[in-house]
């Protein structure tokens, strides 16, 4: 029996570990893996999310008896110190020795600690391993006795020290990245796509500092802040460094092995080093003059070296190496596939820029505009897995590329996940190709998504694939004729109606009590909101009762704007005012120099009020008789309304005065997304009624009542419900109309989209509305009613608490401004400085 060593027991190690063991030739071999770690391998890509609940074992890709099980020695906590080539023998700290036949080295990465003066200090930790997180962790609460309002820099704005941002702000620290180059992720960015992130980044709190070399550590034994010139200083008082990797290549250079100029070792395509005994994989190997840091080329590599040791020596390593990532950086979507950056002589760039939404999409097409070459996503990476396999394929690309990143039309621009090749590579981790996934479910195995990641492990490792995997699962399925049921997220196996009927029935009122009862893991930017979303439907809970769990809109209660201003939109009921309350809003606006403008639902928009001036602003309005005109949550905006009876000479019924009464009873309804109200007087549909969630028209007789429509780039008229009904039916309609939608929506879907796909469309809505065919109009009414008894200003909550109050501020442990806002002249106001090119 031959022996096999492996050196390094991280994910690389651990998938070699995988693979050997799955193989019929395993039991030929004994294998012994070692770890200088105190614990089994475990997922360092997802690292970060120890900080939710500081439990390593959530992070184990196998316990310790899945190595005794599978006849694997696992050696943990003890360094491979010498390797013998001669005599086949490795020698460990504690002066063990052990004879191999073959050896792996996969002692994978460091942390790249920059020689500047003083680093050695307390205070200074690299992000790597789940110690330095649990050192981090130590030193932060001893931080926060001292000093709630503590800061940390992060050194290194690359993929890892945007990670170790998010670690620094879920320790509750004031975060800030310090970046030596231009840009945020200079390897995977290009300039304006970086602009768009660190917009992204700072609006949610992280402090951008770029273009800083830093000359010294500062403090005495401990770090107090970071020098960068002579007058240009962060006072911080801990310091994470995530400034890149160097390969852990000791053991190749003591024994011999060729190595790179630059560091790593040296292998051919069959992961064998300058010794055909030793193979490397992982990060410490160098292929093609190139470490490769991604997770899915270690495992390409892990594969390769286990089919040259069992004989299979036909399996080589590819020559190129895809380099496409798609990653979730603190709540923000980062992807880059193929070229990413690419000379105009090669092709030409399309290019999607919406600085508002933090949105930039860029893709790169051959220059006879066949072919896709590559592309960089941020802020909504949706597209990203279907665009790599485009681009991996060959596959043909509309006439007009646009049509591939421009928000998405009716049908979208890709076609089926089942238009794809069978041998498509879906999940690069683990090398899960499209026709295994559809064949799990077409030959019987696997029934569900579940099943099918089970058994073929796609979507087990980084994760990014898994939106491909679970449209290949659902398409699938529906080929088969099976019913497809779309959960929310990987945290909650239930529909949104269905988690909507769990939280009513079991009277759940907090996030932390749904995860407990019908949850997993610790839930997403994803589940959070809707969740808090579903509370606000039930209970007209507002976002004050657990703003952790808000998107940031919400979290504020304004809009935030291009530049990290906020948007202040009080209520304007059917747009009525009266010259009193203008002279008030033209005060206010004018004492906090807000840009003023009359929006498209008939009210006051006020733009460029800086965070630090929402709760006085809103203190003023709120005084002045204003509420909260939600033009930022997933609610009721406006109802619009023409002059109607009261002063046109074709008005046939009181559209103000409905319009009114229909915008205050709605008011601050929370819904799986925004709802537009709109009020006619006559059929010249002054009020564009029809182009709303729901529009009420006056004609002989009464109010002609339309549910369904929407504006926007997709618009669609709304289809009538009921004609001729007078003002309590139509009250009694709209209730049962809009609590039915609000418990069967999907999430962020428009009531237009819900109608499209209700089974019987407004027929069966008539039916359940009116007829009530499901026999529960009675509750639907009571539900209303009781959120409208409910209802509370929730501008006018937070103004009132103090500890409310304290989220309002730039700075966490200061009353200072944002001293980066920069505006300029528009006609008689102002407006953010444009973006440079």
């Amino acid at each position: 029996m031959k022996t096999v060593i492996v050196v390094g027991n991280g994910m690389v190690g651990y998938k070699f570990c995988e693979k050997f063991a799955a193989t019929p030739e395993s039991k030929d071999f004994k294998v012994i893996v070692f770890g200088e770690e105190p614990r089994p391998a475990y997922d360092r890509v997802h690292l970060s999310e120890f900080f939710e609940n500081q439990d390593a074992k959530a992070l184990e890709m196998a316990p310790a008896e899945w190595y005794k099980e599978n006849n694997i020695d696992l050696i943990v906590d003890e360094r491979v110190s010498e390797i013998n080539r001669k005599s086949k023998l490795i020698t460990t700290v504690n002066d063990r020795e052990f004879s191999y036949d073959y050896l792996v080295l996969a002692t994978g990465s460091s942390a790249f600690v920059p020689p500047i003066k003083g680093v050695e200090k307390e205070g200074v930790f690299v992000y790597r391993t789940i110690e330095d997180l649990e050192g981090m962790l130590a030193y932060a609460a001893k931080l926060k006795e001292k000093n709630p309002n503590a800061r940390a820099a992060v050194l290194g704005g690359g993929l890892l020290g945007l990670e170790a941002g998010k670690a620094v702000m879920d320790m509750g620290l004031e975060p800030h990245i310090v970046e030596f180059a231009s840009k945020l992720m200079p390897r995977q960015l290009d300039s304006r796509s970086s602009n768009v992130l660190q917009l992204k980044l700072e609006s949610i709190g992280l402090n951008i500092h770029l273009n800083k070399a830093t000359n010294q550590i500062l403090g005495d034994t401990c770090i107090t802040g970071m020098e960068f010139g002579e007058d240009d200083v962060l006072d911080v008082e801990m310091l994470v460094v995530s400034a890149g990797i160097r390969p852990r290549d000791e053991l190749g250079k003591v024994s011999g092995l060729e190595m790179g100029v630059r560091g790593g070792i040296v292998v051919d395509n069959k992961m064998q080093t300058s010794d055909p005994s030793i193979f490397a994989i992982g990060e410490v190997a160098l292929y093609n003059q190139m470490i490769f840091g991604l997770v899915a080329p270690g495992y390409d590599m892990a594969g390769v070296a286990v089919n040259q040791i069992i004989g299979n020596v036909e399996e080589l390593m590819p020559a190129e190496i895809d380099m496409s990532t798609k990653l979730k950086l603190i709540g923000v979507d980062v992807a880059s596939f193929g070229e990413p950056f690419m000379p105009a002589s090669k092709g030409h760039s399309v290019i999607f820029e919406n600085k508002t939404q933090h949105l930039y999409k860029r893709i790169n097409v051959s220059l006879d505009g066949k072919s896709l070459l590559g592309g960089i996503l941020v802020g909504d990476a949706s597209d990203y897995n279907m665009l790599h396999q485009v681009y991996l394929n060959g596959m043909p690309i509309p006439e007009d590329a646009a049509q591939l990143i421009l928000p998405a039309t009716e049908g979208g621009a890709f076609g089926s996940a089942l238009d794809l090749p069978d041998e498509a590579q879906i999940c690069s981790c683990e090398n899960v190709s499209k026709g295994q996934i559809c064949g799990a479910i077409k030959d019987g195995s696997c029934e569900d998504l579940a099943g099918v990641i089970s058994s073929t492990k796609a979507s087990t490792s980084c994760g990014g694939c898994k939106p491909m995997v679970t449209d290949l699962v659902n398409e699938t399925l529906k080929s088969l004729g099976k019913t497809v049921k779309n959960v929310i997220c990987e945290h909650f196996e239930y529909s949104r109606q269905e988690l909507y009927g769990i939280i009513k029935a079991k009277k759940l009122t907090s996030f932390n009590e749904v995860l407990d009862t019908c949850g997993s893991g610790h839930g997403c930017e994803t589940c959070k909101p809707l969740v808090s979303s579903i509370f606000a439907s039930l209970y007209n809970d507002t976002p004050n009762k657990e703003d952790v769990t808000q998107d940031t809109n919400d979290k504020f209660l304004a809009n935030i704007q291009r530049n990290g201003t906020y948007s202040v939109v009080p209520r304007i009921a059917g747009g009525e005012v009266t010259p009193q309350d203008l002279i008030v809003l033209g005060q206010i606006g004018s004492k906090y120099n807000l840009y003023t403008k009359i929006t498209g639902g008939a009210r006051i928009d006020f733009f460029g009020a800086e965070l630090n001036d929402l709760p006085a602003i809103w203190k003023e309005l709120i005084a002045a008789g204003f509420e909260s005109g939600h033009a930022y949550g997933k609610s009721l905006r406006t109802v619009k309304s023409c002059v109607g009876s009261t002063w046109c000479r074709y008005g046939l019924a009181e559209s103000i005065s409905f319009a009114i009464e229909l915008e205050n009873r709605y008011k601050g309804l929370r819904s799986p997304h925004k709802i537009k109200g709109g009020v006619s007087g006559c059929i010249r549909e002054c009020a564009e009624a029809r182009g709303k969630d729901f529009g009420i028209i006056a004609v002989e007789g009464g109010w002609n009542l339309y549910v369904g429509g929407n504006g926007g780039a997709t618009p669609r008229h709304a289809q009538l419900l009921a004609e001729k009904i007078d003002n309590e039916t139509v009250v009694k309609y709209l209730d049962r109309y809009l609590i039915y939608y609000i418990q069967t929506a999907a999430p962020l879907m428009r009531t237009a989209a819900w109608l499209d796909k209700l089974e019987g469309g407004i027929e069966q809505l008539k039916k359940v509305v009116i007829d009530d065919s499901l026999n529960i109009v009675g509750d639907l009414e009571k539900e209303m009613q009781f959120l409208v008894d409910a209802y509370e200003c929730e501008w006018k909550q937070a103004i009132e608490n103090e500890e409310t109050k304290k989220r309002f501020n730039h700075f966490v442990n200061s009353d200072d401004r944002d001293d980066n806002l920069v505006f300029v002249p528009l006609r008689d106001q102002k407006m953010p400085e444009l973006w440079k090119n």
